[in-house]
């Protein structure tokens, strides 16, 4: 039996994985360029699950709707499933995710941020595309011998301290289970979180979203950072309270901010906006400093990763259609 799979956030890269990814399950395939939420929750009428990427709005609304019409699975394509409310969709719909795709993608786009920002090569490339091949402003510093501070220490996390320490960086982590036999095996230090803001001279976030992390970078914590820390985001957007952040670059408090990943990132974010007037004002006024490197929830962004994520979503659909253990189900556990 074939399933029909609606396909939400479609755009031409993901047809061209899932398409040739889905010649080894067969699947019924409907793509949709519109973000999964209650107001065009209608399209999934017919299909027996959705797969849908991270900016969905799958609220108790949403649910029930595909509930009614008969859907009996919604597919995350991504890691993060704070756009699904879990707790709701319990007992009601299961949600399948893909835990990971390629941390090294992730990890190296990380490093990539930290490298543009320190040494100016997104401030070079623009200035020598006007035959301006001046030197000024563009002094960074040597990473060798600076302190990392990387809150996050899973897989994702922990590639990045490999990256890091071939730089001969020291490393500072945080996370909420440490992985001891990792720290000593790497000459990696675990420490508080008050401990990395107030010794790292780089920050790089790579912990999920909960209501513990959400805004855990704002006017209190930059306030205990290093001046001129430069801070990185390529986790998720509400991990930084983006109008602090704004006050600690107009401050100079922080030096740099590389961001993957903006609060209200739904609206902007994977569409061509260009002709269009940005009305986020704190989005532009991001945007207008030249020591901050904004781009589009694209560290994923591999051919490999693609791949990755198109392979276990359709592996995750199958499973459950094939009534097999659920290894990526996301299950709603209770807050003690």
């Amino acid at each position: 039996m074939s399933y029909k799979i609606a396909v939400f956030d479609a755009k031409p890269y993901d047809m061209d994985t899932f398409d040739k990814v889905n010649q080894s399950f067969g699947f019924e395939l409907v793509y949709h360029k519109e973000h999964l939420d209650r107001n065009n929750v209608v399209l999934a009428g017919g299909a027996d699950a959705v797969c849908i990427f991270v900016n969905a709005n799958v609220d108790s609304y949403v649910i029930d709707k595909l509930c009614e019409m008969g859907v009996k699975l919604i597919a995350l394509r991504s890691a993060g499933f704070n756009n699904v409310d879990i707790a709701y969709a319990s007992g009601k719909i299961p949600v399948v995710r893909v835990p990971e795709y390629s941390p090294h993608a992730i990890a190296e786009h990380t490093l990539a941020l930290m490298l543009c920002l320190n040494r100016k090569v997104h401030r070079a490339f623009l200035r020598t595309r006007d035959w301006n091949f001046s030197l000024h402003g563009f002094m960074g510093f040597d990473m060798y011998g600076k302190t990392a501070g990387v809150i996050g220490t899973g897989k994702i996390g922990k590639v990045v301290i490999g990256l890091l320490k071939g730089l001969g960086m020291k490393i500072m982590a945080y996370d909420l289970y440490p992985d001891n036999n990792f720290a000593e095996k790497n000459d990696v230090q675990y420490a508080s979180l008050d401990e990395i803001y107030q010794q790292a001279d780089v920050i790089t976030l790579h912990c999920p979203l909960t209501k513990e992390t959400e805004y855990m970078i704002r006017d209190e914590s930059i306030e205990k950072m290093k001046d001129g820390v430069m801070i990185i985001n390529t986790g998720r957007g509400k991990l930084i309270n983006t109008r602090h952040l704004i006050e600690g670059l107009v401050s100079r408090k922080v030096g740099y901010a590389g961001l993957d990943v903006y609060e209200e990132e739904s609206a902007y974010f994977y569409e061509d906006c260009s002709d269009n007037v940005l009305t986020d004002d704190v989005l532009a006024r991001l945007l207008s400093f030249n020591n901050v490197i904004v781009t589009s929830h694209q560290a994923f962004f591999t051919q490999e990763a693609m791949s990755n994520i198109a392979q276990t979503t359709f592996e995750n659909i199958s499973d459950f259609f094939d009534k097999k253990p659920l290894k990526n189900e996301v299950v709603y556990q209770q807050a003690k």
